[in-house]
């Protein structure tokens, strides 16, 4: 309990000590004596967020100091010990503010956080205001209260979750049925851009190899006759033939020549054999230019069928194969939907069923509470000379959500053959 408030330099309290005493301390006075006052000092000392300006005005600082009783067991000695603070069976606050703003606190005369008092205050004071019971007329609030009262938090987070799984197995129904629709409407198109790929056949690298090819075919006449002199000038009517009679000669002679023709010769040899390559790559190359001239023309005809099919698609002419794969994806997700459909509807009817027997379960205990309810705000009337007045928890169907698919209205019937009317209007 609040056993002691002291309040200096706070608003336009200069020094105010407050002793209060076991049962009800009421303070009363007309407006403006400065009870908010009171109230605003107290919030200060346990942490609550409110008006900055506290200080009385000329004062270095406010300082205001509450003393606490605490009982055996009290909430408040938990917080302490988690805070690392000392506890006993007194519990002292204070906190100081400065015209700046500049707050400091302590409990039990070591520095703590505003944090810290605000944990504190949750077990040491209840604030209520005139207006409370506004809450118990709006009949938005009656199922919360239903279910504080029923004690349902585990029913109620079980079925949240449950809401949840509903709500996501149907989003993943609407959204694979909302790209197999998509899918459809394109699946003609997706069908003949596969055959007409599949029938061409394109491969990575094909579209430089073609052209090239089709330029070597193209230049091949002017080269031909070039590439023949070339062959006929390594030939034996041209260098293979002069080398051979050189080396016969210089053979025929270096025996006697005391060794003075030995490089030459391996000159020539080595030549021989460099030149055997040359005259082979010529023959290879004068190979490839010999070609029938249709080939040109095929050569050509699939140049530009993969050129064309490339615009079409927007593609480079190498990506085409890569394109043909993913457009056989689409068709292979669209041919395997209705399967990946059915699983997901599945899905979703067990999720539902899973909610629907949680909402039933808390529905029963939502019905029970009530009956318990009713019963229990009978007796509290008795003794308010309203025991012909009845209560009554009317629970009624509504549209299914994380809370449940009912709605709670509390009703009273405060005269004996009247109807009974919501709390908000009787």
């Amino acid at each position: 309990m609040l056993r002691h408030l002291d309040i200096r330099d706070m608003l336009i309290i200069d020094r105010l000590e407050l002793a209060f005493q076991p049962g009800l301390n009421v303070l009363t006075g007309e407006t403006g004596a400065g009870k908010s006052i009171l109230l605003d000092s107290l919030g200060f000392v346990l942490g609550w967020r409110g008006r900055a300006d506290l200080v009385r005005a000329g004062a270095e600082q406010g300082e205001v100091v509450a003393e606490f009783a605490l009982a055996t067991g009290h909430p408040a000695r938990a917080v302490l010990e988690e805070a690392g603070l000392p506890a006993g069976d007194e519990l002292i606050l204070r906190r100081v503010n400065t015209p700046e703003g500049r707050k400091t606190a302590w409990v039990n005369d070591r520095r703590a956080s505003g944090e810290v008092l605000r944990a504190l205050s949750d077990t040491l004071v209840e604030l209520h205001g005139q207006q409370d019971d506004r809450g118990l007329l709006d009949p938005r609030q009656h199922r919360a209260m239903l279910d504080a009262f029923g004690g349902h938090e585990a029913l109620l987070a079980e079925l949240r979750s449950a809401w949840s799984a509903r709500r996501n197995a149907q989003k993943a129904l609407a959204a694979a049925e909302a790209r197999l629709a998509e899918m459809r409407a394109e699946e003609e198109y997706l069908r003949h851009a596969v055959d007409e790929l599949d029938t061409l056949d394109p491969q990575p690298g094909e579209e430089e190899t073609l052209d090239a090819r089709r330029r070597l075919m193209q230049a091949a006449e002017r080269m031909r006759s070039d590439v023949a002199r070339a062959a006929a000038a390594l030939g034996l009517e041209g260098a293979e033939g002069a080398m051979g009679d050189a080396r016969r000669w210089l053979e025929g002679v270096s025996d006697k020549a005391e060794g003075g023709l030995d490089a030459a010769l391996a000159a020539l040899e080595r030549a021989a054999v460099e030149l055997s390559e040359a005259q082979a790559g010529v023959d290879r190359f004068a190979e490839a230019l010999a070609f029938n001239p249709a080939e040109l023309e095929e050569t050509e005809e699939r140049l530009f069928a993969l050129r064309g099919l490339a615009r079409k698609h927007g593609v480079a002419p190498d990506d085409l194969s890569g394109l043909a794969d993913d457009l056989r994806g689409k068709l292979a997700a669209l041919d395997g939907g209705a399967d990946e459909i059915a699983g997901l509807a599945r899905a979703a009817e067990t999720a539902a069923q899973a909610y629907a027997d949680v909402a039933a379960r808390l529905g029963a205990a939502r019905a029970e509470a009530a009956a318990r309810l009713d019963l229990a705000m009978a007796a509290e009337l008795a003794p308010l000379k309203m025991e012909r007045a009845v209560f009554t928890t009317v629970i009624t169907e509504a549209e299914a959500g994380p809370e449940g698919q009912e709605t709670v209205t509390f009703t009273v019937a405060t005269n004996p053959g009247a109807p009974p009317g919501p709390l908000n209007r009787i």
